[in-house]
């Protein structure tokens, strides 16, 4: 299957990348106008899928709305730079030009919006895209190529409904795609070990590729902080996606002065809650997504209270929802420890907030940055100096002030460093992941002066 798609990308790439780009965004215009139509629509398939509460499901399809806004406006911003020559009469320029068939493989947790991510930028740049969604995001992958395919009917432009194609599979195909000598970048998001897996195999036929993986972030409340504003943004990067986030608050260090009186305000408000069925509307904490996954969790609590870890608050499972067709529903853990431990390391997918005390700023700074992976830091603190302290030595490619680690916003660059990976998704100058650079010399000369003066005649 996969050769057939690749073929059928590669022959719609070569008649989109002659399109204007102006005009591919007036195609991206009329994409997003169909998802804002169909957002009730796209939002129900999401947390149908996945489990993801109404709530976050609609932030999601809002996130690949503006990313389509974004896209319509760079459209004319593929800005090239014209840089002074050392040669008289000669000029040097670089020009931006598109890849061609770009692989996105997507997750489970975000089934929507990574790809858009990816694919708004791709198509804008000239390209085609070749879409592997989680299985589990099945539903949102049809309901989008629906949605794309009206918008391509809209727009008069049937011809490049092929310009998104959607391979349903699982490790095998997510294999294929990585070693296919037709797919010039490889975008890929999801856990560590996957992306161990697909980086090799893309460098094996030195492809291109662009990783979004594990995050294993933290936050530090300093005692400069505004306890209340701190508790809101932790709460919700703890337990938001029930924890299923890349950006998930997972680790918590709090300044010894305040350590008490943080831990019972976070567990007064992990108890006010509300979880079950995410279609319900004041639902704000929905299923984990399997079995598995619920496994995963208790193992890791186990493991953290092996090494002394204090199980302070939730835990387990709850079965209040009749015959759901969703995983397990459990309570957001909150697990108090004296130090880092071993299994902090690791990142767990699952709502499990690890909280540490600490005297030293460094000290705190330094637990931030002691694990493999580098996505979303944050700190709350109306302190300068320790502001600066902290933008200045952690180690991740998001850093916030007094917000949470999760809720980026699509006008930054999405990554972060280690092994989450190094790729930037998303706003910025992320776009010329998507272009190849052409470095060009024009002689207007009539001559042929080398560059750094050397001579290589006689005159």
């Amino acid at each position: 299957m996969l050769p057939t798609l690749v073929m059928n990308a590669t022959y719609i790439f070569n008649k989109w990348k002659n399109v204007p780009a102006p005009d591919r965004g007036q195609l991206i215009k009329v994409f997003g106008d169909v998802l804002r139509e169909r957002k009730e629509e796209l939002s129900k398939a999401i947390t149908k899928d996945m489990g993801k509460t109404i709530r976050e499901s609609r932030g999601e399809v809002q996130e690949a709305i503006d990313m389509c806004d974004f896209a319509v406006g760079l459209s004319r911003q593929l800005y090239g730079l014209t840089m002074p020559s050392e040669r008289p009469k000669h000029r040097l320029q670089e020009t931006w030009l598109p890849l061609g068939v770009i692989g996105v493989i997507s997750a489970f947790n975000f089934p929507v919006a990574v790809w858009a991510w990816n694919f708004c930028l791709a198509i804008i740049c000239g390209n085609s895209v070749i879409w592997k969604p989680s299985l589990k995001g099945r539903q949102s992958a049809l309901t989008v190529f629906d949605i794309w395919t009206m918008a391509c009917d809209r727009a008069g432009k049937k011809e490049f409904v092929s310009l998104n194609q959607v391979l349903f599979g699982d490790k095998k195909e997510a294999v294929e795609l990585a070693e296919h000598k037709g797919i010039a970048l490889v975008s890929a998001t999801g856990s560590v070990e996957m992306g161990k897996v697909i980086a090799p195999l893309v460098a094996q036929r030195l492809g291109k590729v662009l990783l979004e993986l594990g995050g294993n972030n933290a936050a530090i409340i300093s005692q400069h902080a505004d306890l209340d504003l701190a508790i809101k943004g932790c709460v919700f990067a703890a337990v938001g996606t029930t924890g299923q986030r890349c950006t998930t608050l997972r680790r918590l260090f709090v300044h010894n002065s305040i350590y008490a009186k943080v831990l019972e305000k976070l567990t007064a408000a992990y108890s006010t809650i509300k979880m079950g069925d995410p279609h319900e509307e004041d639902v704000l904490l929905g299923p984990i997504i399997s079995d598995t996954a619920y496994e995963y969790m208790m193992d890791a609590m186990q493991a953290a209270q092996d090494e002394g870890a204090t199980l302070w608050h939730g835990g387990g499972c709850y079965n209040n929802i009749d015959g759901s067709i969703f995983g397990p529903y459990v309570y957001p853990a909150i697990i108090t420890a004296n130090g880092h431990l071993e299994i902090m390391k690791k990142e767990t997918f699952a709502p499990i907030l690890y909280m540490i005390p600490y005297t030293k700023l460094q000290d705190a700074i330094d637990m931030v940055n002691c694990v493999e992976q580098g996505l979303s830091n944050s700190i709350f603190t109306n302190d300068m100096n320790e502001t600066e302290q902290f933008l200045e030595q952690a180690y991740s490619g998001i850093v916030n002030v007094n917000a949470g680690t999760s809720g980026a916003e699509i006008g930054g660059a999405f990554g972060g460093e280690k092994d989450t990976g190094g790729g930037r998704e998303s706003g910025s100058d992320s776009w010329k992941n998507y272009m190849r650079r052409v470095t060009t010399t024009i002689n207007y000369s009539g001559e042929m002066p080398l560059a750094q003066g050397i001579k290589f005649d006689n005159e």
